[in-house]
């Protein structure tokens, strides 16, 4: 389908399934470069046909970002960062913070402070529906294998059922605690208004608790020391790591470590990816060096 603002062929817009519509559209010789976000899975299998066509490709999949809050932080702005991780699109963002890594001494108050923000949130109004019904059956099934794991719902914890919701996919913005590193909801992607809380006790247990995962697409960091925010983001292996607070906008480059992809998204960097370095030699005639 080409839009009316752009010349023929300039941008094509091409609806349809993966095996209908994105294999042969990655196995077209005239497409040169391939950029996807989507699950790992898919990921893996574009990045196949890729190989074998020797064509660059950006790979933005999925994400188990960490949010590390330390005692000495505006704990109501890590409270509200943390609950608007949930809030937007209801959680259903791949770089959502929502592993959220407290100081074991201020763990209890930071849930509370999230707690009482996400508590006055209306569905519908302050946050949207899961996009699919087996989406939707997926974050409440994981919620459900939490509960028999040992984790306990601090905050929301089920299907919104008063209302207007009830006849929609509304899922309350939840908070786990008693969450242990090797559950399913720390360590797989829920994308849904699921916050899973992990208390530390040193920087370095809190460092090793932020890359306990295949993923590493996003990070923050609160600790109120702007230099220690800065050290502690060069120790957390995600490709973008936001320090009390820092705003990423369309100019810093986007993209992931480990199985959360390769290339960038955003910024000069990613104009670099869509280009192809040659180098040309020359030798210049004898009278034009005199």
């Amino acid at each position: 389908i080409l839009t009316p603002l752009a010349a023929a062929g300039v941008l094509n817009v091409v609806t349809g399934l993966g095996p209908t519509v994105g294999v042969p559209l990655v196995s077209h010789p005239l497409v040169r470069r391939v950029g996807f976000t989507g699950s790992v899975a898919t990921g893996q299998a574009i990045g196949r046909i890729a190989a074998e066509r020797v064509i660059p490709l950006a790979l933005e999949l999925g994400g188990k970002s960490p949010i590390l809050v330390f005692a000495v932080a505006d704990l109501d702005a890590a409270a509200r960062a943390a609950a608007m991780s949930v809030l937007i699109n209801s959680g259903q963002v791949c770089s959502a913070t929502t592993r959220l890594l407290v100081e074991r001494s201020v763990q209890d108050e930071l849930v509370r402070r999230i707690g009482a923000i996400l508590n006055d949130k209306r569905p519908g109004e302050d946050f949207g529906p899961i996009v699919t019904p087996p989406q939707s059956d997926k974050v409440l099934g994981m919620l459900a294998t939490a509960r028999q794991e040992g984790a306990h719902a601090a905050v929301g914890g089920h299907k919104c059922e008063d209302g207007a919701p009830e006849q929609g996919l509304y899922i309350q913005p939840t908070v786990l605690t008693d969450v242990k590193p090797d559950m399913q909801v720390a360590r797989e992607e829920i994308f849904g208004p699921v916050l899973v809380a992990m208390p530390f006790d040193t920087e370095d247990e809190a460092v090793a608790l932020a890359n306990a995962t295949e993923y590493g697409l996003a990070g923050a960091v609160w600790c109120g020391d702007t230099a220690r925010g800065m050290a502690l983001a060069h120790r957390v292996e995600a490709g973008q790591v936001a320090v009390n607070g820092g705003v990423m906008g369309v100019e810093t480059p986007f993209g992931g470590y480990k199985m959360s992809g390769i290339g960038r998204e955003k910024g000069i960097e990613a104009l670099y990816e869509y280009t192809q370095l040659k180098t040309v030699s020359v030798t210049l005639p004898d009278h034009a060096t005199k």
